[in-house]
């Protein structure tokens, strides 16, 4: 029932008044599709003020090219060996909440170097291109939400999430809301249901995704509202 009724409540906040996409298409930051003629190129853009791996750098920018709010926000994508039963990880870096302004903060997105199957370890880069983009959208929603709260308030945030399983079901779904105003939906349901229908993936996961997280139905409900929102501002 909670998540039903947060839903609907975020759906028509991020709906009617968050129009990131909007800002990307006529500031004209919207993304190209990759692969087509100057994409990786355009996507290059998007490198500003990030660290990136190289093995997943070109779907890195692409997630990135999602994000024109982010443009200009300090972020290092990191490979990590184990987050603590998390695949990816978006956090501020502590220095920067204490000794910078809201502006000048800068975040880090940790990931795991290989997704742990039950009978083996793959290199995350090998996931699914839609799947690995999905990953990193959701993980750049966080770092968007962030941008929104005061120093004060994120400490407070870090505190709650590692306390409540409902403030942690609440952070996911701003997560999830940010990449779908953003356009990613569909990459959203894809990682969704990767993680959800792989039968090699331990069953103590798919249980978190499904108790914390909205579902691939849940997502898709708001990628249609915003669509017929698109269709009415049309």
């Amino acid at each position: 029932m909670f998540k039903s009724v947060f839903i609907i409540i975020l759906s028509i906040n991020f709906l009617f008044t968050h129009k990131t996409a909007d800002v990307a298409k006529y500031s004209g930051l919207e993304p190209l599709p990759f692969g087509t003629s100057g994409a990786n190129d355009n996507l290059e853009m998007y490198a500003k003020y990030k660290t990136i791996p190289e093995s997943i750098r070109e779907v890195t920018l692409e997630a990135l090219s999602y994000f024109p709010d982010l443009l200009e926000t300090e972020i290092d994508f990191e490979f990590k060996k184990k987050i603590g039963g998390s695949v990816m990880q978006a956090q501020p870096k502590v220095g920067s909440l204490v000794f910078k302004n809201r502006q000048n903060r800068a975040y880090r997105i940790k990931i795991s170097r290989y997704l742990e199957l039950e009978d083996e370890n793959i290199p995350i880069e090998e996931l699914p291109r839609d799947v690995l983009l999905g990953w990193i959208g959701h993980e750049l929603g966080h770092v968007q939400d962030y941008l929104n709260r005061s120093s004060v308030n994120i400490m407070g945030f870090g505190v709650k999430y590692y306390c409540s399983h409902k403030f942690v079901t609440e952070a996911e779904i701003t997560a999830d809301s940010y990449a779908v105003a953003n356009g990613l939906g569909d990459k959203i349901i894809a990682t969704k249901n990767f993680v959800l229908n792989h039968d090699r993936l331990p069953e103590h996961y798919k249980n978190k995704i499904r108790t914390l997280y909205m579902s691939p139905g849940e997502i898709l409900s708001l990628v249609e509202a915003q669509e017929d929102d698109d269709k009415l501002g049309d």
